[in-house]
């Protein structure tokens, strides 16, 4: 199987514009995530996915200095930008990452795709993680349940979040959730607001590595442990549901 994840990426983020090329130790948020991501397992190509807006030219050109490939399309209509980069890229399967999540932990992309690629006989259209914090999850879907969901999405929340219409349609999808261990789902480690940049950017600081190592989901819990109060940061953000 061609397993290709595709990384949405916009300078034009409502609550904190141009936050995917913030810095962390010398790296761009989005140099971050594309490092994670390229460091996972059973994965071919490696994908930027952003706008034809002349805004988002900042981030071509931070995915081609970092040798990835680039797919240019709607700003609003993800859905068709994704369809567009996966079928150029003769995807067989799709891992979604946005590119505002610059702790997502390559061990938990790797579980999804291996959960996936191991039940090939259950035929899973789709696999997400349950219970993981907000900003360490991916998904992992078919190209021919991309496919369908482009044809056939009519609801503007479905065309701006890429997968609502697999997810929403079991009667159609085959759909898994894979739980973690423990629910750390009211953890918030995404990147949205000011209140999200000091505690991802205090988490590096504290949890700085070399070059060639990642900061994992683990390390950051213990982090929470000794320091209780990094958690007061940013749990008074709301996150934006779907059409919000």
């Amino acid at each position: 199987m061609n397993i290709v994840p595709i990384i949405q990426a916009r300078m034009s983020s409502s609550r904190l514009p141009g936050k995917v090329m913030k810095q962390a130790l010398g790296k761009t948020v989005l140099q971050h995530v594309i490092e994670r991501v390229a460091s996972c397992h059973n994965i071919n190509d490696v994908i930027v996915a952003t706008s034809i807006n002349s805004d988002d030219d900042i981030i071509a050109k931070e995915a081609d200095r970092l040798g990835v490939r680039v797919h240019r399309g709607s700003l609003d209509n993800v859905l068709d930008r994704y369809y567009h980069a996966a079928k150029e890229a003769m995807a067989d399967v799709v891992v979604r990452i946005t590119a505002d999540c610059p702790v997502i932990d390559p061990h938990v992309i790797d579980r999804l795709i291996q959960h996936f690629t191991d039940n090939v006989d259950r035929n899973f259209d789709y696999v997400r993680g349950k219970g993981f914090p907000m900003g360490v999850n991916a998904e992992v879907f078919t190209f021919s349940a991309l496919e369908r969901s482009w044809n056939e999405a009519n609801i503007g929340h479905e065309f701006e979040h890429v997968t609502p219409y697999i997810y929403t349609h079991p009667e159609i999808f085959t759909v898994e959730l894979v739980k973690n261990e423990q629910d750390l789902s009211h953890l918030r480690l995404t990147l949205d607001t000011p209140e999200d940049w000091l505690l991802i950017h205090t988490i590096y600081e504290r949890l700085q590595k070399s070059d060639t190592q990642f900061i994992l989901l683990e390390e950051i819990l213990e982090l929470f442990a000794q320091e209780p109060e990094l958690l007061e940061i940013n749990q008074h953000i709301k996150q934006k549901g779907l059409g919000d």
